[in-house]
């Protein structure tokens, strides 16, 4: 199962929630600590201390970046007919 280093007020940790939402795509949030220098935890797991940062099933690969998080997710994951409906749900509530 991916894992996903973010926090709910991090706006880049927000659009990749929404992403894999919109993909169907089971994850494992993990929450970090507000301060940078505080995420020991997140540093050990992935080498990386900024957020978000997921982690792939396949060999346990840390993608820090939420643009090249989502250029990962859509390399590797297709659009399912509940994408386009999650987006239009999004939009409506404002996000």
């Amino acid at each position: 199962m991916l894992e996903l280093y973010q926090a709910e007020w991090c706006p880049y940790s927000g659009r990749v929630r929404a992403r894999l939402t919109e993909l169907g795509i089971d994850f494992l949030s993990r929450q970090v600590a507000a301060v940078p220098e505080d995420r020991e935890a997140m540093r050990e797991a992935t080498g990386h201390d900024v957020i978000p940062v997921l982690v792939t099933e396949e060999g346990g690969e840390a993608i820090p970046d939420a643009d090249a998080i989502l250029a990962y997710l859509d390399e590797h994951f297709e659009e399912t007919r509940e994408s386009g409906r999650h987006r239009a749900q999004a939009r409506a509530h404002g996000l």
